[in-house]
């Protein structure tokens, strides 16, 4: 499946990009002593996240809601295969 930039995840993968991650909490425009949260989710390259960097700074320009915290994680969506080794052997009959 192709993103926005006419790449496919793989291909995103391998220049570099992971799934990332934003925990965006804001302050309600109207009630500025309640907290509000919102999901982000892209693929960008860490650890400078240019594609969440811009999308923070159109929230600041355009949207209400002053930002209060960001929490950022990423995970690789390609990663090396694991080997476990085997504590137990058990016969098939």
């Amino acid at each position: 499946m192709a993103d926005d930039t006419g790449h496919t995840e793989l291909e995103l993968c391998l220049q570099g990009y992971r799934l990332t991650t934003a925990e965006i909490t804001y302050r309600m425009p109207d009630a500025q002593h309640l907290l509000q949260t919102f999901l982000w989710q892209h693929m960008d390259i860490a650890p400078r996240y240019p594609r969440l960097t811009r999308f923070l700074e159109f929230w600041q320009r355009e949207i209400d809601g002053p930002l209060h915290s960001v929490r950022v994680g990423t995970c690789e969506l390609v990663m090396p295969g694991e080997w476990h080794h085997a504590d137990t052997i058990l016969p098939l009959q």
